[in-house]
């Protein structure tokens, strides 16, 4: 008798479990490629290298969510890096993203160390899937946009007649002013093969002034051609800090092969300037494996010592020389499981 009233005890459960279900899934890149790298630097000859990360950044990660009912869910994600070239790890263990949240008819909200809204618009208008080198990666360089924010909180919104809505507020967690804070905004508008996105960011960096980060993106994609392009913003305090990268790019898809082409112009303020023309080409072997090649050229004005970006390294010539024309071309294989 004991055993029938356990029974239908545990049978009376099953309902709040029901609600309560979960799931947790392991992901990943893995990406390696040949570069054949060259600076244009005095006294320094091109080099053969290996490199993890040039069309995607190598990574393992871990999500989930669970469901708690009545619309609403928890949910999780941490992502950590790793070269495939040597099998180090990044600096940051969990550093690309570690977050927890709630998401429901309001949205989504999280915790932790996410991407900025402007991080959203650049994402999506970079016509080389900010990967491969000529991507706009090179605006989020050090002391340039804001690309990740650790110690956040975000809110990202449903989609509501196309529109959605990001938004953030990362605390520098300084004991004394300046605070270090960072709040940002963007709003993306999609229909069809129609995307448009912009964003904004302030930061109290320094005790006088505020600096600003700002992106303009749009896409389209009509059948098998796709057009992207972005302007992307970094005003420092102080003279001569403003800096901008401006890309415009095209891909066509025919079957498995996929063709890219790119520009880029970074500008300081003060005079530097530097263009760079991407060609790209990926074959799909398999819905998660292709391989992919990249040529990139880079041209300096006499005050410009820019590199070309690709999802995880550069090529760039030292600060001392100024004028030099850096190139790279690479062949690689890229699998995501």
């Amino acid at each position: 008798m004991k055993f029938k009233y356990l029974a239908a005890a545990l049978l009376s459960t099953l309902p709040l479990f029901a609600h309560a279900q979960s799931n947790v899934t392991i992901y990943g890149v893995m990406d390696a490629a040949v570069a054949v790298e060259d600076t244009d630097a005095p006294g320094e000859d091109s080099r053969t290298v290996i490199n993890s990360g040039n069309q995607s950044s190598s990574r393992i990660g871990f999500r989930g969510t669970e469901d708690l009912g009545n619309g609403l869910k928890a949910l999780f994600n941490i992502e950590a890096g790793v070269a495939l070239d040597t099998g180090a790890a990044d600096s940051s263990l969990f550093g690309r993203r570690a977050v927890v949240g709630l998401q429901g008819a309001f949205g989504t909200v999280t915790v932790g160390r996410e991407y900025s809204p402007i991080a959203a618009v650049a994402a999506a208008t970079d016509i080389l899937g900010q990967g491969m080198f000529g991507t706009n990666l090179s605006a989020f360089a050090t002391n340039r946009l804001t690309r990740r924010l650790a110690n956040s909180v975000n809110y990202k919104s449903d989609a509501m007649s196309g529109f959605t809505l990001n938004a953030a507020y990362s605390t520098g967690e300084r004991v004394v002013e300046p605070s270090g804070d960072l709040m940002g905004l963007s709003l993306e508008y999609k229909t069809g093969g129609l995307y448009l996105g912009a964003g904004y960011h302030v930061i109290e960096r320094l005790s006088t002034g505020d600096d600003k980060e700002l992106a303009f993106g749009a896409g389209f994609t009509m059948g098998a051609f796709e057009i992207k392009g972005n302007y992307l913003q970094a005003d420092q305090t102080g003279a001569n800090n403003e800096y901008t990268n401006a890309n415009l790019g095209a891909a066509f898809t025919t079957g498995p092969n996929k063709f890219f082409l790119n520009f880029q112009q970074q500008k300081i303020e003060s005079g530097a300037k530097g263009n760079t023309v991407s060609l790209a080409y990926t074959y799909a072997l398999s819905k998660r494996t292709n391989i992919y090649s990249t040529y990139a050229q880079l041209r300096n004005n006499g005050r410009g010592v820019f590199g070309i970006s690709s999802s995880s390294t550069a090529v760039a010539p030292p600060a001392t020389a100024l004028g030099a024309d850096p190139s790279v071309f690479t062949v690689g294989v890229r699998h995501s499981f």
